[in-house]
């Protein structure tokens, strides 16, 4: 006798969605019971977009559906318990609660302790019963003596700490959410809270919510049978909250594609208030598999006013953004450079710029350059002893580019020239510089219509992501021993 998951819908005709979810709470521990009691029927809980979407196409909420549809209006489908099945992602999530009520439509999905293949009969669930008891409960407590929207937003922030009193682990022990707001520590909702010492001020202005995710890729490419390339996503999620209030609430979800790689060891700001178990478990020391967990990677908290950051993750992608080839051979006085790049097919090919900067140690002054590149503009720093290939905004159609040529050096000079102590010989390198916006190499994103603000009037929310090359090395193949990381630092 469990829930699965909980919402809160309000049903808003004149948007583009019809509806907006105001409270979402899942419950892992009892979603994991559902797997082992569902067996093969099994149908996770959908995110919070297309659980909205397909609940209001049920219940005839959205302007399209005035038409007949048979699937959901034959009268085989009369329905006359508030109990519906969804069609989420061609497979049926059942059952799912759900009444409207005062603009806000209150859902639910119970666990079932069986298979769903046949679907049992609903006498046989007792958690549809505790599901209503619940769902009736939450309902008094937002309308009862409530007067107009701030009062409203105010008992919406109260929810989640209430909900940890009333149905812990999904479990409802106690539906009247009043009793549990009486045995909480909760500022009252006509007096003003305390203003916490950790924030010096609140902030007076237009809501808005800005999220910003900055994925940064580090790859060592050396092209040599016995030794392995290695690469590395590590992501960065910033915000900056604008909301009225002295303790406004915001929740926010970061998902993945289908073929989405999973986060991994997740760090979280202090303003963080409550996080799924398996988020700070997923490390990059165990292995991933099918069982990894690949979200909704959901941060509730209590945002502080200068801008700062959520989270940090890693990820282990299957391929590095490039593939590069790099060799540099000594002919007698000249060297004879061949560089090869391709572009992933997965990747976006669409830079704000891509550069490959192929720089000469220890050695004098560029004298005399010839070169062949089937793609993009060289540039050459004779004092410097650099090449910088600008590759631009696009690759090809084909996502290969080369460059080829033989360089020739003058007398060396200690004071001009750059001096490096590992890239000594042969032991070269090219290093490659790029961004991409709108895009993250782990598909990581933060849906805007998920993001939950328990706060006086509607933020603008915007989210916005990029991926940063960072330490992107591509080594001589020629080179004696592999360079690490490590020796970098030297």
């Amino acid at each position: 006798m469990a829930q699965r998951a909980v919402w809160l819908i309000s049903h808003e005709p004149g948007t583009p969605l019809r509806g907006a979810v105001r409270f979402s709470r899942r419950y892992p521990t009892v979603e994991k019971r559902a797997r082992v009691f569902n067996g093969a029927s099994y149908v996770p809980i959908p995110e919070d977009g297309p659980f909205l979407k397909a609940l209001l196409f049920e219940l005839r909420l959205l302007d399209d559906d005035k038409d007949f549809v048979e699937s959901r209006d034959s009268c085989s489908r009369i329905n006359k318990t508030s109990i519906y099945g969804l069609l989420v992602g061609g497979e049926e999530l059942w059952p799912v609660v759900a009444f409207l009520k005062n603009d806000m439509i209150y859902a639910c999905v119970p666990l079932v302790e069986q298979t769903l293949s046949p679907r049992p009969p609903l006498i046989s669930v007792s958690g549809v019963s505790q599901g209503f008891e619940l769902l009736f409960g939450i309902q008094d407590f937002l309308y009862l003596g409530q007067k107009n929207d701030n009062e409203l937003n105010t008992k919406l922030s109260q929810l989640p700490d209430l909900l940890l009193q009333a149905c812990p682990f999904g479990t409802v022990l106690d539906a009247n959410l009043q009793n549990s707001l009486d045995n909480t520590n909760f500022a009252s909702v006509t007096q003003p809270q305390k203003q916490p010492a950790w924030k010096p001020g609140t902030y007076k202005g237009k809501p808005q919510v800005s999220i910003s995710i900055t994925e940064k890729v580090k790859s060592m490419q050396y092209d040599k049978q016995d030794v392995a390339d290695t690469w590395q996503v590590v992501g960065t999620v910033t915000c900056k909250c604008d909301l009225e209030g002295i303790m406004p609430n915001v929740t926010i979800s970061l998902s993945l594609p289908t073929n989405g790689s999973p986060l991994q060891d997740i760090l979280v700001h202090p303003c963080v208030t409550s996080l799924d178990s398996a988020i700070l478990t997923s490390s990059s020391i165990d292995a991933v598999d099918d069982s990894a967990f690949s979200g909704p990677y959901k941060f509730p908290f209590t945002p502080p006013l200068e801008s700062f950051n959520l989270c940090y993750y890693t990820s282990q992608v299957p391929v590095p953004p490039i593939l590069g080839f790099y060799q540099m051979k000594e002919e007698e006085v000249q060297l004879r450079i061949t560089v090869n790049l391709k572009l992933h097919e997965s990747v976006k090919n669409n830079f704000e710029f891509c550069e490959a900067h192929i720089p000469f140690f220890n050695r004098g002054p560029i004298t005399h350059l010839e070169y062949k590149t089937s793609f993009g503009q060289l540039e050459v720093f004779r004092e410097k002893s650099l090449l910088i290939w600008i590759i631009g905004q696009k690759f090809p159609k084909s996502m290969e580019i080369s460059l080829s040529g033989t360089v020739t050096f003058g007398a060396k000079s200690h004071e001009k020239q750059p001096f490096d102590p590992i890239c000594i010989g042969e032991t070269a390198y090219l290093k490659l510089h790029f961004r991409i916006l709108d895009y993250t190499l782990t598909g990581c994103y933060a849906d805007q219509h998920s993001v939950q603000v328990f706060a006086s009037g509607k933020p603008k929310i915007s989210a916005y992501r990029k991926l940063i090359s960072s330490d992107y090395y591509i080594w001589n193949s020629k080179a004696p021993a592999p360079v690490t990381y490590g020796s970098l630092l030297l």
